[in-house]
């Protein structure tokens, strides 16, 4: 039986696919729990107009995306820190402190973006990764100084 995807299913297609199913799995579990319209002419016409559309807004959301990339790749942010003997840190700079410095820069992205390793704890130069998006990631530099 030939259906048309509304939704990504793993291990099947992506939303507005026109695959081939057993006529059993389509009519129990796809078609009553919204994930599947039967292939009919008009239904293929209306998930190819779909499938259209979502692409040309996804591509319109990747070139923002990209912009915001270059702009964050260019930030540099320097976080002043006190340090004892031997210029030992106390404490240390995690991805909430980095968060908060972009936001005081005008960067809106989610805390859980950044990604790092394990916290910094000690004085030099950083470059944190951020990831923008599924596929887009920028680099942003980190000066950690003596306060």
């Amino acid at each position: 039986m030939k259906i048309i995807l509304l939704s990504d299913i793993e291990n099947l297609g992506e939303s507005g696919d026109v695959i081939a199913v057993k006529p059993g799995y389509a009519r129990n579990k796809l078609i009553p729990q919204g994930l599947a319209l039967r292939a009919s002419n008009r239904n293929i016409a209306v998930a190819n107009e779909n499938k259209r559309v979502a692409t040309s807004k996804l591509e319109r959301e990747n070139q923002a995306l990209n912009v915001l990339a270059k702009k964050l790749s260019k930030v540099e942010i320097t976080i002043e820190v006190k340090v004892g003997d031997e210029e030992k840190m106390f404490g240390s700079i995690t991805s909430k402190d980095i968060h908060k410095e972009l936001i005081d820069k005008g960067f809106e992205i989610e805390k859980n973006r950044i990604s790092i390793e394990e916290p910094i704890k000690a004085l030099g130069i950083y470059h944190i990764n951020v990831k923008i998006s599924k596929d887009i990631t920028s680099d942003v530099k980190l000066y950690v100084i003596k306060g």
